[in-house]
């Protein structure tokens, strides 16, 4: 590739020093703006809603111009995130080194084992510059242990060579940003769904992995969605799309691109030959996949207009992502189940754990889903040892909600529509087009699809559910005779558990409180996040007795309490009341519950 065939804005990466975990960064500016130019780090990254200052991760930053003698420039800090250049005729180029050692789907990544980035933590946005085209060029680590890697990314190529070191090219800065770039060596995983190319590059497996029953499951999930959003085309918004998957020993979580996702799994996730695979833990893999490739559609293309576009220095605010989330949450396992991945039971099953552990919750009493989604970057993202008193989840309770309108919507017009023609709608308006919906904008969109005659349940909806805190109560909306709704049978450790309303972790031996429940036992004894329990009525107290002496227990019972809190010992006096139980369900198909 020439030089004269490169845009005017170019970035270099280099993964300079494995085993300091740092990338050499060089931008290089064709035509800087003449009065000073000004570049800028991201604070955050698209899809995960917390301030997150990548810029703290800047080792050194220069400039220099381009040409010539190559003069070196004196950058102005004008605050954490923003350098301004001086004012100077020609290219300059502004050499970065960034520390990188964040094992998670957000930022960089870098050792003797892999490599890993998304540009929101090395590339520096040129400001008033960010619309016109980029260039990425990634080379190769200069190490042995980096001899074998490979370069696996979404951006488009430009040229590179067999491994995948070269140039890339981006539309602009947001385009650039859009696409995580893995380095390493690994196991690969293609299928195609509705003749879209599809791949999943997989880090950090010890043994060969099951290719052939990835490829078989992810297609069928791919295929699904891909036909949930367009029935009649059956395309894909995309020419091929990537899984980039770091499989560790403990880690989970993924993130959103337009034609990829990061993903973070266990290795024992993974299905690998040879190797005892724990079913369970298989489908929550599974059900991550699916819950990143619902989002290539919705929060990709169909967006809040609060996103358009992306403001990556300061907080963006939306009080929608109840739907962009919730929604997601929703489809993420019931399209397993769409693709027969899963079957009834363990569908159902899936709900119901989710409806359960949102009434768990005292949060969803204080919060909205519109106040939750509005507050995510400074209560969900930034949880503390209150949080799940003030706090409700979006993806939780919103999935619950999609449940519910699904629910309404297929009463209302008497199974002539759900929830799924109300999803395609949106991409029809909001999607195809990447006009991004208002704060309102769900509104007229439910009533093209519904009429003026269901204006009344969706106000109910909203006011209650969405902008009030009542509980949504699926136990009356699930009117199916092939569901049936029943309370929760329970155990006696288990109903004592809820009761207490305790979190709690292991901390040298002892049992250490880490949350107290609102309304719990144990807040009425006068428990804190911290104390160190000692004992429940003279037995000993740890996490390996606690559910021995737990189930011991029985309701109406007194206990004395003891612990130690800042060292010093305290006694405690409670009784278990059948009040302190929240309402928990289960979801039963009708051809198990004949009797």
């Amino acid at each position: 590739m020439n030089k004269t065939d490169l845009p005017e804005i170019q970035y270099t990466v280099w993964p300079a020093d494995l085993h300091g975990h740092r990338f050499q960064v060089k931008l290089h500016i064709a035509n800087p703006n003449p009065d000073g130019q000004i570049v800028q780090m991201p604070a955050w990254i698209p899809g995960s809603y917390l301030i997150r200052d990548f810029s703290k991760h800047i080792e050194t930053i220069e400039a220099f111009t381009a040409h010539g003698a190559k003069k070196k420039l004196v950058l102005e800090r004008i605050d954490n995130d923003q350098w301004l250049l001086p004012r100077v005729n020609g290219a300059v180029n502004i050499l970065t080194t960034v520390y990188a050692f964040d094992n998670s789907v957000r930022a960089a990544y870098l050792d003797t084992e892999r490599a890993f980035f998304n540009p929101t933590s090395l590339c520096l946005a040129v400001k008033g510059q960010e619309n016109i085209s980029c260039s990425l060029a990634i080379a190769s680590p200069d190490n042995v242990c980096a001899e074998h890697w490979t370069v696996q990314t979404s951006l488009r190529v430009a040229k590179t060579d067999g491994r995948g070191f070269g140039f890339y090219l981006a539309q602009n800065y947001d385009d650039l940003i859009d696409h995580p770039v893995a380095m390493g060596e690994f196991q690969m995983v293609q299928w195609k769904s509705n003749n879209t190319s599809h791949s999943m590059a997989i880090q950090g497996c010890i043994h060969p992995i099951d290719a052939a029953r990835l490829a078989s499951d992810l297609q069928a999930i791919c295929s699904s969605t891909i036909n949930l959003f367009e029935p009649k085309t059956k395309r894909s918004p995309f020419t091929n799309y990537l899984f980039l998957v770091n499989a560790v020993l403990n880690g989970y979580g993924g993130l959103e691109h337009r034609n990829s996702t990061a993903l973070l799994c266990r290795r024992d996730q993974i299905p690998q030959k040879n190797n005892p695979l724990d079913e369970a833990s298989y489908r929550e893999f599974l059900g991550l996949c699916s819950h990143e490739y619902f989002h290539a559609w919705l929060v990709k293309r169909i967006q809040p207009k609060a996103f358009q576009p992306y403001a990556l220095g300061n907080r963006n605010y939306t009080s929608l992502l109840w739907l962009f989330e919730g929604f997601t949450s929703y489809y993420d396992d019931l399209q397993l189940f769409r693709s027969k991945r899963i079957d009834l039971n363990t569908y159902l099953k899936l709900v119901a754990d989710n409806w359960n552990g949102v009434l768990r919750g005292p949060g969803r009493f204080k919060q909205s889903l519109a106040d939750s989604s509005f507050d995510a970057w400074t209560k969900y993202y930034q949880a503390d040892e209150n949080t799940p008193n003030i706090v409700v989840s979006y993806y939780g309770k919103g999935a619950l909600l999609a449940l519910g309108l699904d629910l309404q919507i297929r009463a209302f017009s008497r199974d002539k529509k759900s929830l799924d023609d109300l999803m395609r709608l949106i991409w029809q308006k909001h999607g195809a087009t990447l006009d991004g919906i208002s704060e309102n904008g769900l509104d007229e969109l439910i009533f093209e699809l519904l009429g003026q005659g269901f204006i009344n349940s969706w106000n109910e909806i909203k006011s209650r559910y969405i902008f009030g805190t009542e509980d949504i109560p699926l136990q009356k909306w699930i009117t199916s005779k092939l569901i049936s709704v029943k309370t929760k049978t329970q155990t006696n450790l288990e109903r004592i558990k809820l009761q207490l309303g305790m979190r709690h972790t292991d901390s040298n031996g002892w049992l250490k409180v880490t949350h107290v429940l609102d309304g719990g036992a144990a807040q009425s004894a006068g428990l804190a996040p911290g104390d160190l329990l000692a004992n429940i009525n003279g037995q000993r107290i740890t996490s390996a007795r606690l559910d021995k002496v737990l189930s011991s227990l029985s309701e109406n019972q007194g206990l004395n309490l003891s612990f130690y809190r800042d060292d010093l010992e305290h006694e405690r006096f409670l009784i278990l009341a059948p009040s302190q139980l929240p309402a928990q369900y289960e979801l039963i198909p009708a051809k198990t519950n004949s009797k």
